[in-house]
């Protein structure tokens, strides 16, 4: 069983950046690929970012790539996406999710509680 608490979210003007974070608990993190995806109201949920367990291997969305960046400290047991340069339309809930393989779909096992994120015009 993993938790995971995602936290960094609030209420940034457009152009601005923040950092988010999630951390995991457990012994066994690096094991688990981790991925960011966010829902704004009445969307379906959308993938951001996924890594692999080891850190190696990183993929982006096309419609964040070269804004957001998803990297992971294992030491930490902690999963974070940068976000720069930040629209209106990024406004939504961030979730973290965790599984053993790195996908792009939302079949991940393990998922946060979501923190908010508005970014004002």
């Amino acid at each position: 069983q993993v938790q995971l608490v995602e936290s960094g979210g609030g209420l940034v003007q457009a152009g601005g950046s923040l950092r988010l974070s999630c951390a995991a608990s457990g012994r066994t993190f690096s094991s688990y690929a981790m991925g960011w995806f966010r829902q704004a109201p009445e969307k379906e949920r959308e993938f951001l970012a996924a890594i692999s367990g080891s850190g190696d291997f990183t993929y982006h969305a096309d419609s964040v790539k070269g804004r957001f960046t998803i990297s992971r400290d294992n030491a930490k047991n902690t999963v974070y996406l940068q976000m720069n340069s930040l629209k209106p339309e990024d406004t939504a809930v961030y979730y973290c999710a965790a599984g053993v393989r790195i996908t792009v779909t939302a079949s991940y096992d393990y998922w946060g509680q979501g923190t908010q994120v508005t970014v004002s015009s």
